[in-house]
């Protein structure tokens, strides 16, 4: 069935309660690479249980997910065309390592391109403490629907990205992959087979599995709190960036930074940009 603009913009996408343990916490900053250098105590303070343990900020958008929603037919999306194009997140205090959680998603906007040109879909999850309804983070996501356009829907408004840099990045910071960095990924929720299977990865143009886009946002955030935070959690809070190219495991990330908290990747080995028009708020 093709789209219908009131259905997917009004979709009951379901509330998920989350009981939040330290060893969730702890997967998710091995996941995305932290813990490597076994001398980096700064590290450590995300990865090391017997330690005060720290929250990862990028961890807000594994909690409270409520799974591949758009993969159920009444939403009338082309689900295995469906790409993550941009990613936004607030922290409005610092994540806990354990606790109840809920989270709440909604369709914020929708954009219909064109008759093969696809649409854009942008969502919003509010992350809250069950217990308080605190509110600790805010992440909206930007889907590309590349097998959807021309169903009557609005042609905007669409929302601009994050300006480009100009001049030289002032700070580098290069993070190695893993070559099984995206099975262990996938152990926070999203276990797309795209990231496992070679034979579904080559079948979608791969010459093998692919990073997930959130594990490249996380090594990134990694990046984003040695380079402007001094491994302080508390110091970033803000980030948003857009998706421009995958990653493969086992692939170095750099991610040059610039004083005004504008930031790109890209990867060392093929030397491509991996994620542009990114910003970071900082204090």
């Amino acid at each position: 069935m093709p789209i219908i603009t009131e259905n997917l913009l009004n979709f009951p996408i379901p509330e998920i309660r989350q009981r939040l343990t330290r060893r969730d916490t702890i997967l998710y900053a091995l996941s995305v690479g932290l813990g490597q250098d076994p001398m980096d105590l700064r590290q450590l303070d995300f990865v090391d249980h017997h330690r005060a343990l720290r929250a990862l900020p990028s961890m807000a958008v594994v909690l409270g997910h409520p799974g591949f929603w758009l993969a159920d037919p009444a939403t009338g999306v082309d689900a295995v065309r469906v790409v993550h194009g941009e990613q936004r997140i607030a922290l409005h205090a610092p994540l806990p390592v354990e606790g109840e959680l809920v989270g709440r998603t909604r369709v914020t906007g929708l954009i219909d391109r064109g008759e093969g040109k696809g649409a854009v879909l942008y969502r919003e999850k509010e992350l809250r403490g069950a217990g308080t309804g605190a509110l600790l983070a805010t992440t909206e996501s930007t889907s590309f629907l590349r097998g959807d356009g021309g169903f009557g829907g609005p042609a905007g408004p669409v929302r601009p990205p994050a300006p480009l840099p100009e001049g030289p990045a002032e700070i580098i910071v290069d993070l190695p992959t893993r070559p099984e960095q995206a099975l262990l990924y996938r152990l926070n929720g999203d276990d797309n087979p795209l990231h496992a299977d070679p034979a579904l990865a080559a079948a979608a143009g791969f010459p093998r599995p692919i990073l997930h886009g959130l594990c490249t946002l996380g090594t990134i955030c990694h990046a984003l709190l040695r380079g402007l935070c001094g491994y302080d959690p508390a110091r970033l809070t803000a980030m948003q960036l857009r998706f421009s190219a995958p990653v493969f495991p086992g692939e170095t990330i750099r991610t040059e930074i610039w004083p005004s908290g504008a930031f790109r990747a890209r990867v060392l080995e093929r030397d491509v940009v991996v994620a542009s028009h990114g910003m970071a708020r900082f204090s």
